[in-house]
């Protein structure tokens, strides 16, 4: 008989722990940072905040008046679809790829709200619409601290920004949308364009706002018509579904209602917003102290659950000590508060991942639900099949595996004449929509007409992929899959259309809930991990063996929630040892026994493992 063979691969107890909920978010900027200029620093970005234990992000998409995305509303109003640095790219889909990946939210940050530009007399959005300018009472351009300002209370002003909002939750598998210290918001000075003071006198028997900015009616008529277009952002984010969150990052109130008549109590008081976000930056520990303190002090107990302080990290040159984070880290705690959001990404990988590693080690040490999903892993990371998977993919044909960089980290090719083809086996762990993606090197070497085909309870459907295309790179969706909870083949590539002389590729596949389709389907536990991004299982658990049946080798997989002695022992149906299939220190995490019994006859089986605080059979049926 041959040894058992060990791999890695993970699993639960008989007493399950309850799981941590915890909200732990970043902000991902344009500026001071670099992130958001290469798909691989996306890439690096969001495995690095995964490691550290991060289960949302924040990404700008809206600033100095363009968006950094592919617009078709920027492109028919101003003929300029992208930040100009961008063009050519879609970031957000891929750190939304990148983020889902590893089963962190995206919630896109309208930055610069109702902000037209900065310092450029209102900018090309001003220039096309004069008429949207916020205006002093004086009718000069609404300028406040170097920002050009739209007015807020025009109603065309706020349908540009609901357009531009929908349009990314319509064409992205998103999870909701923020606005911040500028969305919604204007500032105190503003209020005197034509519009908005033609809308006043018609609700006011034809009198003029006050002079006075400051008079205390005219504050509150302007916050409220702020609070109006906020309620109508909101239902124009719930119409496309209950899951999407609506969260506020404002200026801390009443400061932020002085000056930019954001009314934020009245946000959280009304349940406009679903997740509270203050900007409470400060330099030093007391100040900070006092200002988390005001602001828990003015949410009322039932929505403390939707408060999380937003802690400055880093500011030009600053970055917090560590001292000071800690301070801060320690006090959010002791408040009640379950999580936090930082401003931003750059503070914690800088001096060495200082920062980072201190967050990692004395916080954010184990995985944390997001709180406002009730429970639900609302984005399981995803599950990917690599090539060389032996256990959840087969193939047939001439393929031969080489040192071409891919996932992880080499392809399989062919350029066999005859029928080849490869296919690959995914476990779905709810009954739900996925999206199928395939992970692409482009090369001229390879076929312009790949040929996949996925499977799901529909049946099937076939696509033809070019893989020689460059913009086919890393991580791309080829189709969604309604599949049921189980094992399933779910993808095969194949020959059939390749053209002569070329190679067909065989690199791995990604399997990832599409949240669009399936906003209520329930994840309860997140086994599957991406490759590098190690998650330790909450108990001990061990998995079904396949193939089972069997002819002579077998797998079975089991998950250890910490390192320790496992014990695999063989028994026939009598109840008599066989052989001790392994006895081994294994690490927490993952791990595959592998059972190759050439020697023995047709039967069942049982594979008992044991352990410190556990004990487990599976049954096997041999036969030959």
């Amino acid at each position: 008989m041959r040894k058992a063979l060990w791999i890695i691969c993970f699993l639960p107890i008989l007493l399950t722990a309850q799981q941590k909920t915890e909200f732990r978010a970043v902000w991902i900027t344009n500026v001071d940072s670099y992130v958001l200029f290469s798909d691989k620093n996306i890439t690096d970005a969001v495995n690095y905040l995964a490691e550290r234990g991060f289960n949302v992000i924040f990404p700008v998409v809206w600033n100095k008046g363009y968006t950094l995305y592919p617009s078709q509303i920027m492109q028919e109003k101003f003929n300029v679809p992208i930040w100009q640095t961008f063009a050519g790219r879609d970031l957000l889909k891929k750190l939304i790829i990148e983020a889902h990946r590893v089963g962190i939210e995206v919630i896109p940050w309208f930055e610069f709200g109702f902000s037209s530009s900065y310092s450029l007399n209102g900018g090309h959005i001003i220039n096309k619409y004069p008429s949207w300018a916020g205006r002093k009472n004086d009718g000069s351009l609404l300028v406040k601290n170097g920002f050009d300002w739209m007015a807020g209370t025009n109603p065309e002003v706020q349908d540009f920004m609901i357009s531009i909002i929908t349009e990314v939750l319509d064409n992205y598998d998103v999870d909701g949308v923020q606005g911040d210290d500028r969305l919604p918001a204007m500032p105190v000075e503003g209020g005197y364009d034509s519009t908005t003071v033609a809308i006043y006198k018609s609700e006011n028997g034809g009198a003029n706002p006050p002079a006075n900015f400051w008079d205390a009616s005219w504050k509150r008529w302007r916050a409220n018509k702020l609070n109006n277009f906020f309620r109508r952002m909101k239902d124009s984010v719930k119409v496309r579904g209950e899951h999407l969150i609506v969260s506020a990052a404002p200026s801390n109130y009443p400061w932020g209602y002085d000056e930019y008549l954001q009314d934020s109590k009245t946000w959280v008081d009304s349940g406009i917003v679903e997740n509270f976000i203050p900007q409470l930056y400060r330099y030093d520990y007391t100040s900070y102290a006092n200002e988390l303190i005001n602001a828990s002090n003015l949410v009322p107990a039932s929505k403390k659950h939707i408060f999380f302080p937003g802690m400055l990290t880093k500011a030009g040159s600053y970055i917090i000590s560590p001292s000071f984070f800690i301070q801060s880290m320690n006090l959010n705690r002791t408040r009640g508060m379950k999580g936090e959001c930082f401003f931003f990404y750059e503070s914690f990988p800088a001096n060495n991942s200082l920062l980072g590693d201190t967050l990692r080690t004395l916080y954010y040490n184990e995985p944390a639900l997001v709180p406002y999903r009730n429970g639900n892993v609302f984005r399981p990371a995803a599950r990917i099949i690599n090539e060389d998977d032996e256990l959840n993919t087969q193939r047939q044909g001439n393929w031969q595996r080489v040192p071409v960089q891919g996932f992880n980290p080499q392809i399989y090719w062919t350029n066999d004449t005859a029928d080849a083809w490869f296919d690959y086996y995914i476990e779905a762990k709810a009954a739900a929509w996925y999206d199928i993606y395939v992970y692409n090197v482009p090369n001229f070497a390879f076929t312009q007409f790949a040929k996949y085909t996925i499977y799901d309870t529909n049946g099937e459907q076939t696509v033809i992929f070019n893989q020689q295309n460059s913009a086919n790179a890393t991580w791309v969706k080829i189709g969604e899959a309604y599949l049921n909870p189980g094992r399933s083949r779910v993808l095969r590539v194949d020959n059939t259309q390749m053209e002569p002389g070329k190679y067909l590729l065989a690199d791995a596949t990604m399997m990832m809930v599409n949240r669009k389709k399936s906003p209520d389907a329930v994840f309860t536990s997140v086994e599957d991990e991406s490759p590098g991004i190690k998650q330790i299982p909450g108990s001990f658990q061990v998995y079904d063996a396949y193939p089972n049946p069997f002819n002579p080798a077998t797998n079975i997989r089991f998950s250890l929630p910490h390192a320790g002695l496992v014990k695999a022992e063989l028994f026939n149906s009598l109840g008599q040892r066989i052989s001790v299939l392994t006895e081994d220190f294994h690490e927490a995490g993952e791990h595959t026994l592998r059972v190759d019994v050439p020697d023995l006859t047709s039967g069942v089986y049982f594979v008992n493992f044991t352990g410190k605080d556990f004990q487990k059979s599976v049954k096997v049926l041999l036969l030959k």
